[in-house]
């Protein structure tokens, strides 16, 4: 049977005998998920694969195994017999035409050996595709056995203009004049970059040809492959319907140098430079080469010298978990993550007018989208094999044939590529690689650390660190704070440029770097030190003396802990008791939640070491979010900040909820125990909660206790007047606080450095829920880590805060600071910060009490 020669619709015949089967079930998914292109896939029972229609023979795969008509009406049908048959490398293959034939309906194209076939590869199943489908309007599949020769398969309607001239049109080439290339180091990774980039805005097919070579130009990895060097003649091919348009386009960009250093910029991401009008806002940055600016995120000075975090080998699992499909959606989503996390790089280094170094990092974006790295990849996801190892044996592939090369930069660019390749398969594990032990005296340089890369720091060794993401109010700056480490958030992306052993001084209060300080400034700072450390020792001596201002104001300074270790800390520190009692420490690291009894026994001993006079308030099981529990499934949401989370969870999982209400309530009979509700939005959430608290109380026949709310969502403090007839006291969470007003992540790596508890917009939050908590007879705490925060104190005591539950090692310095201070100047240094209109500024305002000390003194 012939096919169809009318020009909107194509026929297409059998070219093999055997059973039809729908291309979405062939156990491929570039196949399946018509990656190459829509079409229908054939079980073949004989051994010779037939022309399915009239045309020209467009493609010969090396390897025998697959071969491309062009129909009169410009239609190109793929014939693939098996799967992962490549990999054969022609055997049991016999090709009997070649490019450019001439054939017609149920002439021979390729014979091969069925037999061989099924038991070297993956299947026999052929493949007939149409593989630029956005010609076919609609594709009409037959199903059941066919014939070769004899039966319809495949009946396609062509898109309006698909005709013989439009094939002319789709398959037009064209070619560039001889390109001779001005970049002084030729084609390396950020001209390739810009080439690939700027290569796939159009449809066509492009090439860039050096000499007999050819290279993909929408690869990056390929473009480098040409080892394309100064003063090398190219040329580009472009076929397609935009094929003119693409030559024009990017021929003068290759002669004036793609944006390379010391040439014009050029339209794309990994150019050298940027315009003037994409330029971003300036930033502040220091003029000093020797001085780096990031943002405080725990106070303490540290005298060291520079070692760089790095990862080493991550170990992957080789066989998939799952299917095809949910490997290559787990690729997918870490690619896609790491896009974001290099987006945000590259943005902080264009705003720090560093667009060399920001074009570097868009490069490396251009490799995480290059064709060739994801075939190789996906290709692996098709065998079966783990998105893991897909992903490392494609980027350690393409490393390894980068650093083969004999031009030396380009060689040095597979570094850039396994720096992108760790980067993703970081996030596809999902476990960090283990680290080198660092040397005594360091100051660790990350991009980012972990928090328990911070919890298992060895202070014998680590006296400070700084990370280029993150800020104020990360988890890691917060644990920081608790452990008594200087650390500086959000600093200048060169700092990751330092060579192991620079001398440099962390201020972590102030939030800098200075590197390779003069023997007078290391001296000064080990003297500040020293009175730093005799002031903590006489801070300590005094930490059983109350809190009160010069003028009269007494303020509770208690910690926030998270177990029974944290508790027995307390009264050696001078804390007046718990602000916060993490009781989640209970509930992670498990299989099953905790039963009354056992937390009931956890409570008392908490309450048993802090003694009947110091308060322990407890906050309910707060996770959901970016705390979740493995035995508490949480549906997925899209954006889980704002579902389940807090005191939402415990409302919808009543049993849970309850258990935790009675034990807290036995537990009561024991101390000074406080019950308080976190992430509470509503009335109605706060009342729901009262009342079963009051069941549970009234089951039990013990005494009630006070009931109060974390106000960590701005809701809670506007409506803090109602809220405040109902509670019997609020503990303000600064961290989400913070976040939620600024409508920023913490954990943000672009936004971290932002988030701020000292914006005068939280500011203004915090004053409004003191004066309504006043009004109504109530007091407020902080236990934020603003809290613990040396600046943020005379703004807090100022604005009327009652109880200050910081991180254990800053309570009694904390109480020293408090001893020092005048409530009418906090008062009038609070009015003030409320007037500011940054962070910043309301920092400037404050400067760190302890640095100032020492300076005065030294």
């Amino acid at each position: 049977m012939n096919h169809s020669l009318d020009s909107h619709r194509l026929t297409l015949t059998a070219p093999l005998s055997g059973l039809l089967l729908p291309i979405e079930r062939v156990p491929d998914p570039v196949f399946a998920q018509k990656m190459v292109g829509d079409g229908i896939s054939i079980d073949p029972l004989d051994q010779c694969l037939r022309a399915p229609c009239n045309g020209r023979i467009m493609q010969l795969h090396p390897a025998g195994h697959a071969v491309t008509i062009a129909t009169p009406q410009g239609i190109e049908v793929l014939m693939h017999i098996g799967l992962d048959t490549v990999s054969l490398k022609g055997a049991g293959f016999t090709p009997r035409v070649k490019v450019g034939d001439t054939v017609k309906v149920g002439e021979a194209l390729i014979e091969f050996d069925a037999d061989f076939i099924a038991t070297h590869a993956k299947s026999l199943l052929t493949q007939i595709v149409i593989t630029n489908s956005e010609q076919v309007a609609v594709f009409t599949p037959r199903s059941g056995s066919v014939i070769a020769e004899r039966d319809v398969i495949l009946e396609l309607t062509l898109v309006d203009g698909a005709t013989e001239s439009g094939a002319e049109k789709s398959t037009k080439t064209a070619t560039s004049e001889a390109i001779l290339i001005p970049n002084p180091t030729g084609l390396h990774a950020r001209p390739a970059a810009v080439l690939a980039n700027l290569a796939k805005k159009f449809k066509a097919e492009i090439r860039l040809q050096k000499g007999d070579d050819q290279a993909n130009a929408k690869s990056v990895v390929a473009i480098m492959g040409l080892e394309v060097g100064c003063g090398d003649k190219v040329v580009l091919i472009a076929k397609g319907e935009d094929a003119d348009s693409a030559i024009s386009t990017l021929t003068p960009l290759l002669w004036e140098g793609l944006g390379d250093e010391g040439y014009a910029p050029a339209p794309a991401p990994a150019s050298f430079v940027v315009s003037a009008g994409a330029a971003p806002a300036p930033k502040p940055r220091s003029d000093d080469p020797n001085l780096l600016i990031g943002v405080a995120a725990s106070p303490g000075l540290a005298v060291g010298a520079v070692f760089q975090v790095r990862h080493t080998e991550i170990q992957v699992t080789e066989a998939a978990e799952g299917d095809p499909q949910q490997e290559r959606a787990r690729l997918d989503e870490a690619i896609g993550q790491a896009r974001s996390q290099l987006e945000a790089l590259q943005a902080r280094l264009h705003g720090e007018r560093a667009a060399d170094k920001a074009a570097i990092f868009a490069a490396h974006q251009e490799l995480l989208d290059d064709p060739d790295l994801l075939d190789i990849a996906y290709s692996a996801l098709a065998k079966g094999k783990s998105a893991a190892f897909a992903w490392q044996r494609a980027f350690s592939t393409h490393a390894d044939r980068l650093a083969s090369l004999r031009n030396e930069l380009l060689a040095a660019r597979a570094n850039d590529l396994r720096d992108v390749g760790r980067r993703v398969l970081t996030l596809l594990t999902g476990a960090e690689p283990e680290r080198q032990e660092p040397p005594v005296n360091a100051i660790l340089v990350a991009e980012e650390l972990t928090p328990s890369d911070t919890a298992s720091l060895d202070r014998n060794r680590v006296r400070g660190f700084c990370t280029t993401l993150g800020g104020a109010t990360s988890h890691v700056a917060i644990l920081a704070r608790s452990l008594d480490i200087p650390a500086v958030a959000g600093i200048e992306p060169r700092t990751l440029e330092l060579p192991n052993g620079t001398p440099v001084i962390l201020d972590g209060g102030k939030g800098i770097l200075r590197l390779n300080p003069t023997p007078e400034e290391v001296a000064r700072i080990r003297q500040t030190q020293e009175q730093w450390a005799d002031r903590r020792q006489i801070d300590l001596a005094a930490a059983h003396q109350p809190a009160i201002t010069l003028d009269g104001q007494r303020v509770e300074v208690v910690g926030n802990i998270g177990g029974l270790a944290d508790a027995e800390q307390i009264p050696a520190l001078g804390g007046e008791g718990v602000g916060l009692l993490r009781s989640e420490f209970l509930f992670m690291e498990r299989s099953t939640a905790p039963s009354e009894d056992e937390q009931f026994e956890a409570y008392k001993a908490i309450a048993e070491a802090l003694g009947p006079e110091r308060p322990l308030i407890i906050r309910t099981l707060d996770v959901g979010g970016d705390k979740p529990l493995s035995y508490l499934p949480i549906p997925k949401e899209d954006n889980p900040f704002l579902g389940e989370r807090g005191l939402r969870v415990g409302l919808d999982r009543p049993e849970m909820l309850r258990t935790q209400l009675r034990a807290i309530l036995r537990a009561a009979a024991f101390g000074k125990v406080l019950i308080m509700f976190p992430m509470v939005a509503l009335l109605s959430e706060l009342r729901d909660a009262k009342a079963m608290l009051e069941e549970e109380q009234q089951q039990l026949n013990v005494a009630p206790i006070p009931v109060g709310i974390m106000v960590e969502i701005p809701v809670a403090a506007v409506m803090a007047a109602q809220f405040a007839r109902e509670a019997d006291f609020f503990s303000i969470g600064t961290n989400d606080l913070t976040q939620y007003t600024l409508a920023m992540d913490r954990g943000h790596p672009k936004l971290a450095p932002k988030v701020d508890g000292l914006n005068p917009g939280v500011l203004r939050l915090i004053a409004w829920t003191v004066q309504a908590a006043h009004a109504e007879g109530k007091w407020v705490g902080v236990c934020g880590g603003i809290a613990s925060d040396p600046q943020a104190v005379p703004l807090l005591i100022g604005m009327g805060v009652d109880e200050l539950s910081a991180s254990l090692p800053t309570i009694p310095g904390i109480k020293a600071q408090i001893r020092n201070l005048r409530l009418s100047e906090c008062q009038a240094l609070a009015q003030r910060a409320l007037t500011l209109e940054t962070g910043a500024e309301v920092r400037a305002l404050c400067p760190d009490p302890l640095t100032e000390s020492a300076e005065s003194r030294s």
